[in-house]
Protein backbone atom coordinates (compact mmCIF):
# COMPACT_ATOMS: atom_id res chain seq x y z
CA UNK A 1 0.00 0.00 0.00
CA UNK A 2 1.13 3.67 -0.09
CA UNK A 3 0.06 6.34 2.02
CA UNK A 4 -2.83 8.70 1.11
CA UNK A 5 -0.10 12.06 0.65
CA UNK A 6 2.52 10.08 -1.07
CA UNK A 7 0.08 8.80 -3.77
CA UNK A 8 -1.36 11.96 -4.02
CA UNK A 9 3.17 13.32 -4.61
CA UNK A 10 3.31 10.83 -7.35
CA UNK A 11 -0.06 11.17 -9.21
CA UNK A 12 -0.67 14.95 -9.23
CA UNK A 13 1.20 16.52 -12.54
CA UNK A 14 -0.21 20.31 -12.81
CA UNK A 15 2.40 23.28 -12.60
CA UNK A 16 3.91 23.43 -9.03
CA UNK A 17 3.15 19.90 -8.36
CA UNK A 18 6.12 17.83 -6.90
CA UNK A 19 5.39 15.41 -9.93
CA UNK A 20 4.35 18.03 -12.11
CA UNK A 21 7.83 19.98 -11.66
CA UNK A 22 10.28 17.15 -11.91
CA UNK A 23 8.59 16.23 -15.58
CA UNK A 24 9.35 19.95 -16.61
CA UNK A 25 13.09 19.31 -15.76
CA UNK A 26 12.80 16.02 -19.09
CA UNK A 27 12.34 16.12 -22.38
CA UNK A 28 8.83 14.89 -23.25
CA UNK A 29 7.38 13.28 -26.09
CA UNK A 30 4.40 15.74 -27.51
CA UNK A 31 2.89 15.10 -30.97
CA UNK A 32 3.89 12.84 -33.92
CA UNK A 33 6.13 14.05 -36.89
CA UNK A 34 3.28 12.72 -38.86
CA UNK A 35 0.11 14.58 -37.60
CA UNK A 36 2.04 18.32 -38.47
CA UNK A 37 3.86 16.74 -41.44
CA UNK A 38 3.50 19.58 -44.40
CA UNK A 39 3.86 23.46 -43.71
CA UNK A 40 1.39 25.60 -42.66
CA UNK A 41 -0.80 22.22 -42.12
CA UNK A 42 -3.97 22.25 -39.63
CA UNK A 43 -3.08 23.07 -36.14
CA UNK A 44 -3.05 19.96 -33.01
CA UNK A 45 -4.44 20.44 -30.08
CA UNK A 46 -2.20 18.85 -27.18
CA UNK A 47 -2.94 18.73 -23.44
CA UNK A 48 0.74 18.18 -21.71
CA UNK A 49 0.70 18.13 -17.43
CA UNK A 50 -2.49 19.99 -17.73
CA UNK A 51 -1.52 22.90 -19.86
CA UNK A 52 -3.50 23.40 -23.02
CA UNK A 53 -1.69 23.48 -26.18
CA UNK A 54 -1.80 23.81 -29.93
CA UNK A 55 1.22 22.00 -32.23
CA UNK A 56 1.84 23.65 -35.42
CA UNK A 57 4.20 23.56 -38.53
CA UNK A 58 5.41 26.60 -40.07
CA UNK A 59 5.95 28.09 -43.66
CA UNK A 60 9.37 27.41 -43.28
CA UNK A 61 8.63 23.90 -41.47
CA UNK A 62 9.98 24.83 -37.70
CA UNK A 63 7.40 23.55 -35.40
CA UNK A 64 5.88 25.34 -32.87
CA UNK A 65 4.01 24.42 -29.72
CA UNK A 66 2.12 27.26 -27.90
CA UNK A 67 -0.31 27.92 -25.54
CA UNK A 68 -4.16 27.20 -26.75
CA UNK A 69 -5.27 30.26 -26.58
CA UNK A 70 -5.22 34.14 -28.36
CA UNK A 71 -3.59 36.70 -25.55
CA UNK A 72 -6.39 38.91 -27.19
CA UNK A 73 -9.62 37.95 -25.91
CA UNK A 74 -8.24 34.51 -25.09
CA UNK A 75 -9.73 32.90 -28.14
CA UNK A 76 -9.02 29.39 -28.85
CA UNK A 77 -6.10 29.25 -32.07
CA UNK A 78 -7.28 25.67 -33.40
CA UNK A 79 -9.58 27.57 -35.22
CA UNK A 80 -6.83 29.81 -36.66
CA UNK A 81 -5.01 30.07 -39.92
CA UNK A 82 -1.68 29.12 -39.86
CA UNK A 83 0.14 30.98 -42.14
CA UNK A 84 2.96 33.24 -43.49
CA UNK A 85 4.93 31.85 -41.09
CA UNK A 86 2.52 32.39 -38.06
CA UNK A 87 -0.80 30.78 -36.38
CA UNK A 88 -3.36 34.02 -36.86
CA UNK A 89 -6.62 33.93 -34.27
CA UNK A 90 -9.29 33.58 -36.91
CA UNK A 91 -11.61 35.91 -34.23
CA UNK A 92 -9.47 39.54 -34.59
CA UNK A 93 -6.81 38.37 -36.61
CA UNK A 94 -3.69 38.42 -34.37
CA UNK A 95 -0.82 36.51 -35.45
CA UNK A 96 2.08 34.50 -33.10
CA UNK A 97 5.09 32.44 -34.40
CA UNK A 98 6.53 29.18 -33.29
CA UNK A 99 8.38 31.31 -30.18
CA UNK A 100 5.25 32.93 -29.17
CA UNK A 101 5.78 36.64 -30.28
CA UNK A 102 2.88 38.59 -31.49
CA UNK A 103 3.76 39.41 -35.24
CA UNK A 104 0.51 41.88 -35.67
CA UNK A 105 -2.27 43.08 -34.11
CA UNK A 106 -4.65 43.75 -37.24
CA UNK A 107 -7.51 45.38 -35.37
CA UNK A 108 -5.09 47.72 -33.26
CA UNK A 109 -5.61 51.29 -35.29
CA UNK A 110 -2.92 52.37 -36.85
CA UNK A 111 -0.43 55.18 -34.72
CA UNK A 112 -2.13 53.44 -31.41
CA UNK A 113 0.83 52.19 -29.44
CA UNK A 114 2.68 48.91 -30.45
CA UNK A 115 1.74 46.69 -28.06
CA UNK A 116 2.86 43.31 -30.03
CA UNK A 117 6.09 42.70 -27.57
CA UNK A 118 3.80 42.91 -24.88
CA UNK A 119 1.17 40.17 -25.46
CA UNK A 120 3.28 37.20 -26.70
CA UNK A 121 1.68 33.65 -25.79
CA UNK A 122 3.65 31.03 -24.07
CA UNK A 123 5.91 28.70 -26.34
CA UNK A 124 7.96 26.29 -25.25
CA UNK A 125 11.55 24.42 -26.63
CA UNK A 126 11.46 21.87 -28.90
CA UNK A 127 13.25 18.99 -30.85
CA UNK A 128 12.50 16.70 -33.76
CA UNK A 129 13.61 13.11 -34.06
CA UNK A 130 12.03 9.68 -33.81
CA UNK A 131 9.11 10.22 -36.14
CA UNK A 132 7.98 12.56 -32.66
CA UNK A 133 8.12 16.10 -31.84
CA UNK A 134 9.39 16.49 -28.15
CA UNK A 135 9.02 19.51 -25.57
CA UNK A 136 10.46 21.05 -22.81
CA UNK A 137 8.50 22.68 -20.20
CA UNK A 138 10.62 23.62 -17.50
CA UNK A 139 12.92 26.84 -16.90
CA UNK A 140 14.47 27.73 -19.89
CA UNK A 141 17.92 28.26 -17.65
CA UNK A 142 17.86 24.80 -17.07
CA UNK A 143 17.19 23.09 -20.41
CA UNK A 144 18.87 20.03 -20.60
CA UNK A 145 20.56 18.79 -23.52
CA UNK A 146 18.48 16.23 -25.45
CA UNK A 147 18.90 12.90 -23.89
CA UNK A 148 20.12 10.27 -26.19
CA UNK A 149 17.87 7.14 -25.77
CA UNK A 150 18.75 4.56 -28.39
CA UNK A 151 15.88 4.76 -30.39
CA UNK A 152 15.81 8.16 -31.04
CA UNK A 153 19.48 7.96 -32.19
CA UNK A 154 19.07 5.54 -34.84
CA UNK A 155 18.22 6.45 -38.48
CA UNK A 156 14.47 7.64 -39.55
CA UNK A 157 14.11 4.21 -41.23
CA UNK A 158 15.35 1.95 -38.56
CA UNK A 159 12.72 3.52 -36.23
CA UNK A 160 8.61 3.98 -35.77
CA UNK A 161 6.46 5.88 -33.30
CA UNK A 162 2.56 5.84 -32.46
CA UNK A 163 0.66 7.37 -29.70
CA UNK A 164 -3.02 6.87 -27.87
CA UNK A 165 -4.74 7.85 -25.07
CA UNK A 166 -5.02 5.37 -21.87
CA UNK A 167 -8.18 7.32 -19.28
CA UNK A 168 -5.51 6.60 -16.55
CA UNK A 169 -3.06 8.12 -14.38
CA UNK A 170 0.36 8.53 -15.89
CA UNK A 171 1.64 5.91 -13.15
CA UNK A 172 -0.51 3.13 -13.96
CA UNK A 173 0.43 3.36 -17.02
CA UNK A 174 4.24 3.14 -15.98
CA UNK A 175 4.04 0.38 -13.41
CA UNK A 176 1.90 -1.74 -15.52
CA UNK A 177 5.03 -1.52 -17.73
CA UNK A 178 7.87 -2.79 -15.09
CA UNK A 179 5.72 -5.21 -13.93
CA UNK A 180 6.78 -8.99 -15.17
CA UNK A 181 4.67 -11.06 -13.73
CA UNK A 182 1.57 -9.85 -14.63
CA UNK A 183 2.62 -11.01 -18.44
CA UNK A 184 2.03 -14.34 -17.72
CA UNK A 185 -1.39 -14.24 -17.28
CA UNK A 186 -3.06 -11.63 -18.64
CA UNK A 187 -1.12 -11.70 -21.93
CA UNK A 188 -1.02 -15.44 -22.00
CA UNK A 189 -2.48 -17.37 -25.37
CA UNK A 190 -3.47 -21.03 -25.26
CA UNK A 191 -2.54 -21.43 -29.11
CA UNK A 192 1.23 -21.54 -28.18
CA UNK A 193 2.02 -22.02 -30.90
CA UNK A 194 0.78 -19.48 -33.05
CA UNK A 195 0.47 -16.79 -30.12
CA UNK A 196 2.16 -13.28 -30.82
CA UNK A 197 3.60 -12.81 -27.23
CA UNK A 198 5.48 -16.23 -27.66
CA UNK A 199 7.38 -14.57 -30.51
CA UNK A 200 7.96 -11.35 -28.17
CA UNK A 201 8.98 -14.06 -25.36
CA UNK A 202 6.91 -13.36 -22.76
CA UNK A 203 4.97 -16.48 -23.05
CA UNK A 204 8.49 -19.49 -23.42
CA UNK A 205 8.31 -20.07 -19.95
CA UNK A 206 5.96 -21.87 -17.92
CA UNK A 207 6.77 -20.37 -14.39
CA UNK A 208 3.90 -17.83 -13.42
CA UNK A 209 6.16 -16.72 -10.29
CA UNK A 210 9.22 -14.82 -11.57
CA UNK A 211 12.33 -14.22 -8.91
CA UNK A 212 12.81 -10.07 -9.67
CA UNK A 213 16.32 -8.32 -9.10
CA UNK A 214 16.88 -4.69 -9.32
CA UNK A 215 19.57 -2.19 -9.31
CA UNK A 216 19.14 1.69 -9.15
CA UNK A 217 21.29 3.08 -11.45
CA UNK A 218 21.86 6.96 -12.18
CA UNK A 219 19.22 6.77 -15.27
CA UNK A 220 16.25 4.74 -13.30
CA UNK A 221 16.63 1.62 -12.47
CA UNK A 222 17.34 -2.03 -13.99
CA UNK A 223 15.91 -5.14 -13.42
CA UNK A 224 15.67 -8.76 -14.27
CA UNK A 225 12.83 -11.44 -13.85
CA UNK A 226 14.25 -15.05 -13.43
CA UNK A 227 12.09 -17.96 -14.47
CA UNK A 228 13.13 -21.37 -14.80
CA UNK A 229 12.95 -22.96 -18.21
CA UNK A 230 14.07 -26.32 -19.63
CA UNK A 231 16.65 -26.69 -17.01
CA UNK A 232 17.82 -23.22 -17.69
CA UNK A 233 16.69 -19.66 -16.48
CA UNK A 234 15.03 -17.33 -18.67
CA UNK A 235 15.89 -13.68 -18.24
CA UNK A 236 14.51 -11.02 -18.92
CA UNK A 237 15.97 -7.34 -18.12
CA UNK A 238 13.81 -4.77 -18.35
CA UNK A 239 14.69 -0.93 -17.88
CA UNK A 240 13.03 1.79 -16.07
CA UNK A 241 14.19 5.10 -17.38
CA UNK A 242 13.25 8.69 -15.59
CA UNK A 243 10.91 10.39 -15.76
CA UNK A 244 8.55 7.44 -17.26
CA UNK A 245 10.07 5.25 -19.79
CA UNK A 246 9.86 2.15 -20.06
CA UNK A 247 12.22 -0.75 -22.38
CA UNK A 248 10.66 -4.31 -22.76
CA UNK A 249 12.78 -6.97 -23.67
CA UNK A 250 11.90 -8.98 -26.61
CA UNK A 251 12.89 -12.76 -27.86
CA UNK A 252 15.63 -14.35 -25.92
CA UNK A 253 19.00 -13.81 -28.36
CA UNK A 254 21.31 -11.49 -29.09
CA UNK A 255 20.12 -7.72 -29.60
CA UNK A 256 19.00 -6.80 -32.92
CA UNK A 257 15.61 -4.84 -31.85
CA UNK A 258 13.80 -2.96 -29.44
CA UNK A 259 11.29 -1.14 -28.06
CA UNK A 260 9.31 0.67 -24.87
CA UNK A 261 7.11 3.20 -24.20
CA UNK A 262 6.81 6.73 -22.62
CA UNK A 263 3.58 7.83 -20.40
CA UNK A 264 3.28 11.17 -20.46
CA UNK A 265 0.74 13.04 -18.34
CA UNK A 266 -1.76 15.31 -20.14
CA UNK A 267 -3.57 16.14 -17.01
CA UNK A 268 -3.90 13.84 -13.50
CA UNK A 269 -6.92 11.32 -15.13
CA UNK A 270 -5.59 11.12 -18.46
CA UNK A 271 -2.15 9.93 -20.25
CA UNK A 272 -0.78 10.18 -23.74
CA UNK A 273 1.04 6.54 -24.28
CA UNK A 274 3.61 7.07 -26.87
CA UNK A 275 5.34 3.72 -28.41
CA UNK A 276 8.72 2.77 -30.06
CA UNK A 277 10.24 0.17 -31.77
CA UNK A 278 13.31 0.42 -33.24
CA UNK A 279 15.71 -1.92 -35.12
CA UNK A 280 19.84 -1.21 -34.93
CA UNK A 281 21.16 -3.48 -37.64
CA UNK A 282 18.91 -2.49 -40.55
CA UNK A 283 15.80 -0.35 -41.27
CA UNK A 284 12.92 -1.65 -40.44
CA UNK A 285 11.55 -4.09 -43.02
CA UNK A 286 7.98 -3.61 -44.50
CA UNK A 287 6.60 -6.87 -43.78
CA UNK A 288 7.86 -6.09 -40.06
CA UNK A 289 6.03 -2.79 -40.21
CA UNK A 290 3.02 -4.87 -41.74
CA UNK A 291 3.07 -6.70 -38.38
CA UNK A 292 2.96 -4.56 -36.20
CA UNK A 293 0.03 -2.99 -38.38
CA UNK A 294 -2.36 -6.08 -37.76
CA UNK A 295 -1.09 -6.29 -33.66
CA UNK A 296 -2.31 -2.87 -33.17
CA UNK A 297 1.05 -1.60 -32.34
CA UNK A 298 0.19 1.10 -35.17
CA UNK A 299 -3.03 2.41 -36.89
CA UNK A 300 -5.20 1.54 -38.25
CA UNK A 301 -6.91 -0.75 -37.62
CA UNK A 302 -7.01 -0.75 -33.46
CA UNK A 303 -6.67 2.92 -33.17
CA UNK A 304 -8.69 5.79 -34.96
CA UNK A 305 -7.37 9.67 -35.27
CA UNK A 306 -9.89 11.86 -33.77
CA UNK A 307 -11.00 14.29 -31.01
CA UNK A 308 -11.47 13.29 -27.21
CA UNK A 309 -12.86 16.00 -25.04
CA UNK A 310 -11.64 16.31 -21.67
CA UNK A 311 -14.22 16.88 -18.61
CA UNK A 312 -13.86 20.37 -18.38
CA UNK A 313 -14.83 20.66 -22.02
CA UNK A 314 -11.15 21.52 -23.45
CA UNK A 315 -10.55 18.36 -27.10
CA UNK A 316 -7.50 17.58 -28.00
CA UNK A 317 -6.39 15.73 -31.00
CA UNK A 318 -5.60 12.14 -30.62
CA UNK A 319 -5.56 8.76 -31.10
CA UNK A 320 -8.61 7.05 -29.95
CA UNK A 321 -8.62 2.67 -29.19
CA UNK A 322 -11.59 1.59 -31.20
CA UNK A 323 -11.66 -1.30 -28.26
CA UNK A 324 -12.39 1.26 -24.88
CA UNK A 325 -14.20 1.03 -21.76
CA UNK A 326 -17.30 1.89 -23.46
CA UNK A 327 -17.68 -1.43 -25.18
CA UNK A 328 -15.64 -3.57 -22.84
CA UNK A 329 -12.89 -3.75 -25.00
CA UNK A 330 -14.54 -5.86 -26.99
CA UNK A 331 -14.50 -9.00 -24.72
CA UNK A 332 -15.19 -11.71 -26.37
CA UNK A 333 -15.89 -14.78 -23.99
CA UNK A 334 -16.02 -17.11 -26.38
CA UNK A 335 -12.24 -16.22 -27.11
CA UNK A 336 -11.65 -16.71 -23.87
CA UNK A 337 -12.45 -19.99 -23.15
CA UNK A 338 -10.43 -20.94 -26.02
CA UNK A 339 -8.25 -18.74 -27.35
CA UNK A 340 -6.66 -16.86 -24.98
CA UNK A 341 -6.59 -15.91 -21.28
CA UNK A 342 -8.45 -12.50 -21.36
CA UNK A 343 -11.16 -12.69 -24.48
CA UNK A 344 -9.71 -9.33 -25.20
CA UNK A 345 -7.22 -8.89 -28.65
CA UNK A 346 -3.83 -7.62 -28.43
CA UNK A 347 -1.69 -6.32 -25.25
CA UNK A 348 -2.31 -2.83 -25.53
CA UNK A 349 -5.73 -3.55 -25.46
CA UNK A 350 -5.71 -5.89 -22.19
CA UNK A 351 -3.31 -3.54 -20.45
CA UNK A 352 -5.32 -0.48 -21.19
CA UNK A 353 -8.64 -2.56 -19.88
CA UNK A 354 -7.28 -3.00 -16.43
CA UNK A 355 -5.53 -0.17 -15.97
CA UNK A 356 -8.47 2.23 -16.95
CA UNK A 357 -10.86 -0.33 -14.56
CA UNK A 358 -8.75 -0.20 -11.45
CA UNK A 359 -9.96 0.51 -8.26
CA UNK A 360 -9.54 4.54 -8.24
CA UNK A 361 -9.82 7.18 -5.37
CA UNK A 362 -12.92 8.13 -7.64
CA UNK A 363 -14.83 11.39 -7.46
CA UNK A 364 -13.52 13.60 -9.46
CA UNK A 365 -9.91 11.66 -10.29
CA UNK A 366 -11.24 8.17 -11.93
CA UNK A 367 -7.76 8.14 -13.31
CA UNK A 368 -5.96 8.15 -10.24
CA UNK A 369 -5.35 4.61 -8.54
CA UNK A 370 -6.42 3.84 -4.34
CA UNK A 371 -3.02 2.20 -3.87
CA UNK A 372 -3.52 2.67 0.06
CA UNK A 373 -6.10 -0.61 -0.40
CA UNK A 374 -3.22 -2.65 -2.10
CA UNK A 375 -1.37 -6.00 -0.97
CA UNK A 376 2.09 -5.79 -2.63
CA UNK A 377 4.11 -8.99 -2.85
CA UNK A 378 7.76 -9.36 -3.95
CA UNK A 379 7.05 -9.55 -7.71
CA UNK A 380 6.16 -6.13 -7.40
CA UNK A 381 9.68 -5.18 -6.42
CA UNK A 382 10.06 -2.76 -9.41
CA UNK A 383 7.10 -1.05 -8.96
CA UNK A 384 7.94 0.01 -5.08
CA UNK A 385 11.38 0.93 -6.19
CA UNK A 386 10.35 2.90 -8.74
CA UNK A 387 7.60 4.83 -6.52
CA UNK A 388 9.95 5.26 -4.07
CA UNK A 389 12.92 7.02 -6.23
CA UNK A 390 10.06 9.45 -7.80
CA UNK A 391 8.94 10.44 -4.53
CA UNK A 392 12.57 11.05 -3.47
CA UNK A 393 13.62 12.89 -6.71
CA UNK A 394 10.16 15.04 -6.31
CA UNK A 395 11.58 15.95 -2.45
CA UNK A 396 14.97 16.62 -3.52
CA UNK A 397 13.53 19.02 -6.73
CA UNK A 398 11.33 20.88 -3.84
CA UNK A 399 14.14 21.33 -1.40
CA UNK A 400 16.42 23.03 -4.45
CA UNK A 401 18.37 19.97 -5.64
CA UNK A 402 17.57 19.33 -9.55
CA UNK A 403 17.44 15.79 -11.00
CA UNK A 404 21.15 15.24 -11.88
CA UNK A 405 20.56 12.71 -14.62
CA UNK A 406 19.33 15.25 -16.82
CA UNK A 407 22.90 16.95 -17.59
CA UNK A 408 24.07 13.68 -18.45
CA UNK A 409 22.69 12.54 -22.18
CA UNK A 410 24.49 9.44 -22.94
CA UNK A 411 23.10 8.13 -19.62
CA UNK A 412 20.05 7.27 -21.11
CA UNK A 413 21.31 5.17 -23.67
CA UNK A 414 20.39 1.76 -22.23
CA UNK A 415 19.01 -1.87 -23.78
CA UNK A 416 16.02 -4.46 -22.33
CA UNK A 417 17.61 -7.72 -23.36
CA UNK A 418 16.30 -11.69 -22.59
CA UNK A 419 18.31 -14.36 -22.79
CA UNK A 420 18.59 -18.14 -21.61
CA UNK A 421 21.00 -19.07 -19.26
CA UNK A 422 22.44 -21.49 -16.30
CA UNK A 423 23.40 -18.41 -14.68
CA UNK A 424 21.15 -17.64 -11.23
CA UNK A 425 22.60 -15.10 -9.41
CA UNK A 426 21.87 -11.17 -11.32
CA UNK A 427 24.61 -10.18 -10.26
CA UNK A 428 26.57 -13.03 -12.09
CA UNK A 429 23.82 -12.43 -15.15
CA UNK A 430 24.53 -8.64 -15.46
CA UNK A 431 28.44 -9.32 -15.18
CA UNK A 432 28.22 -11.65 -17.99
CA UNK A 433 25.58 -9.74 -20.15
CA UNK A 434 25.66 -6.52 -18.47
CA UNK A 435 27.16 -4.74 -20.99
CA UNK A 436 24.61 -6.03 -23.58
CA UNK A 437 22.42 -3.27 -21.89
CA UNK A 438 24.19 -0.55 -22.75
CA UNK A 439 23.75 1.10 -26.04
CA UNK A 440 25.71 4.25 -25.20
CA UNK A 441 28.16 5.31 -21.51
CA UNK A 442 28.73 2.78 -18.87
CA UNK A 443 26.59 2.56 -15.91
CA UNK A 444 27.46 1.13 -12.54
CA UNK A 445 24.05 -0.47 -10.88
CA UNK A 446 23.76 -0.48 -7.29
CA UNK A 447 21.78 -2.52 -5.45
CA UNK A 448 18.70 -1.34 -3.47
CA UNK A 449 17.84 -2.22 -0.14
Amino acid sequence: MLRTDLNEALSRVGRGTPMGELFRRFWLPAVLTSEIAEPDCPPVRLRILGEDLVAFRDTRGRVGIVAAYCSHRLAPLFFGRNEDCGLRCAYHGWKFDVEGNCLETPNVPVGAPDIRKNVGITAYSVHETAGVVWIYMGPKELQPPFPHLEYTDVPDDHVFAARWLQRTNWSQGLEGEIDSSHISWLHRDFDRENTKQKSAGAQMSEDAAPHIELRQTDYGLVYGARREFEGQYQWRVTQFILPMFSLIPRAPGDFVAGGGRAWVPIDDNHTTVFTFGYRVDQPIPQDELDSYYRSGALFPPRMERGRYTLPDGYAIDTWLPVANKENDYLLDREMQRTKNFTGIWGVHDQDRALAENSRSIGGADPGIIDRSAEHLVSSDRAVVAARRMLVNLTDALRKGTEPAIVANPEAFGVRAISRISPIASFDEFMAAYGAETQASGVHAPVPVE
